[in-house]
């Protein structure tokens, strides 16, 4: 039997879906969102485009689709949550919400994969988080990551993308001096980032204070939860999200610095997720507000402007940082600050390059198909350097290259004016 929610009759009372469901009836299905979508623009098919799982959606709302039925997993899953549609939206659909809370209704009838499930287990759990980083670093120090990268298939691409871990450039150490007086900040360490990218947290930390930021340390925190929520697994989105609320909250900071596109979008809408818990909903507003994007931050500064470093660059928008955040000019700021750095267009920067947290391990041959024209387009300016500003980009972006043999590095923005302040 059904009830009723809003406009749409539901068939699934009380589900995920059903509470984010007034979000469908904003959907005009006008189409502008088909040419914004990565899987349409691969697959050519509108069951995979926005619009598409939209209605697939609404089905599963009024019954005339089971949440059993595999076509619907199959589309839904295929899904990247790159957020490029909700740019395109001229209606405000809130995509990005209804494409989480679908799959937390689903994942009740069918659970999340094996390979997905294991590591959103390990990245719950902080002691399994660092040993699985840890082997994460011991694998590429021994040069296995070289070894396997050359391999086909899921393995060599996983393995590509460790070896691209790899530091992209050299830098000087410098010591940094900070009068502290644009307020303090707090830096979401995070899950991948310190496990393999940790010389690019302390870049992080080091370029805040070169723009007079004082830098506060809040220990306690835990992953952010995107992969969790992204997904399906809300309760566990959900759980991380009270702890790292608690933990920020005990660091006092002004502000929570990220340098991961995907954690940042993630930390914003901690209010969202815990919209339905009236004992943490507030303070998880009040948290969301002082989440900044560390490209933000600088660009409040300024930024300072760096030392001579003369390199040709081509810069790719992070998805959640350009669709799910709307920060397009900020990382262009940082990388404006270094002098003697060319800066080349790259074509369709907006589009995704098919990382997605763990998408590309659970779906290798879609993520592959939105990867290549990415490569392409990297390809075509000559530029050795690529900056892009979330992890999964830089892993996805640099295994492609290095399995496409283009002699192109992947790096992040905060590295390159890191690099430009040592040259002081």
């Amino acid at each position: 039997m059904s009830v009723t929610t809003g406009s749409i009759p539901c068939a699934i009372p009380g589900s995920p879906l059903d509470l984010a469901s007034g979000g469908i009836d904003a959907c005009v299905h006008c189409g502008f969102c088909l040419q914004a979508c990565p899987t349409y623009l691969a697959l050519e098919d509108e069951n995979d485009s926005p619009r598409g799982r939209i209605v697939l959606m609404r089905g599963l709302v009024e019954g005339t689709l089971a949440t059993t039925n595999e076509d619907v997993h199959t589309h839904i899953d295929r899904c990247l949550g790159c957020r490029a549609c909700e740019t395109a939206c001229p209606s405000g659909v809130p995509y990005g919400h209804l494409l989480e809370a679908t799959r937390a209704t689903l994942t009740a009838v069918k659970p999340i994969p094996f390979v997905a499930r294991a590591i959103l287990f390990a990245f719950a759990r902080r002691p399994l988080m660092l040993l699985f980083m840890f082997g994460g670093r011991l694998t590429r120090a021994l040069g296995l990551s070289r070894l396997l990268a050359s391999l086909p298939g899921r393995l060599g691409f996983a393995m590509a993308m460790l070896e691209s871990t790899r530091a992209s450039i050299t830098r000087k150490r410098y010591s940094p001096d900070s009068s502290g007086s644009r307020g303090s900040v707090a830096v979401l360490t995070g899950c991948v980032m310190e496990g393999l990218f940790a010389e690019t947290n302390r870049a992080t930390e080091r370029t805040l204070s070169m723009n007079d930021y004082s830098l506060v340390l809040a220990p306690q925190q835990r992953c952010c939860g995107a992969l969790h929520a992204h997904a399906g697994d809300a309760e566990t989105a959900r759980t991380l999200a009270r702890a790292n609320i608690e933990a920020f909250e005990a660091a006092g900071a002004d502000y929570v610095a990220v340098n991961a596109a995907g954690c940042g979008a993630m930390m914003k809408e901690y209010g969202q997720i815990l919209e339905h818990d009236a004992g943490w909903h507030e303070r998880a507003v009040s948290f969301s507000a002082r989440v900044r994007d560390v490209s933000e931050l600088l660009a409040e500064a300024g930024p300072r402007t760096g030392g001579a470093l003369p390199l040709t660059v081509t810069y790719d928008a992070p998805c959640h940082l350009l669709h799910a955040q709307r920060i397009a000019t900020p990382p262009l700021r940082v990388l404006g600050a270094i002098p003697g750095l060319t800066l080349v267009p790259l074509n369709a920067s907006d589009q995704c390059c098919g990382s997605a947290g763990i998408y590309n391990l659970v779906e290798p041959d879609v993520s592959n198909r939105v990867l290549a024209p990415k490569l392409a387009n990297i390809a075509l300016t000559g530029a050795p350097l690529v900056a892009t500003g979330n992890p999964g980009c830089l892993m996805q972006i640099g295994a492609g290259l290095q399995q496409a043999g283009v002699g192109v590095r992947a790096v992040h923005p905060i590295d390159l004016l890191d690099a430009s302040y040592g040259n002081l």
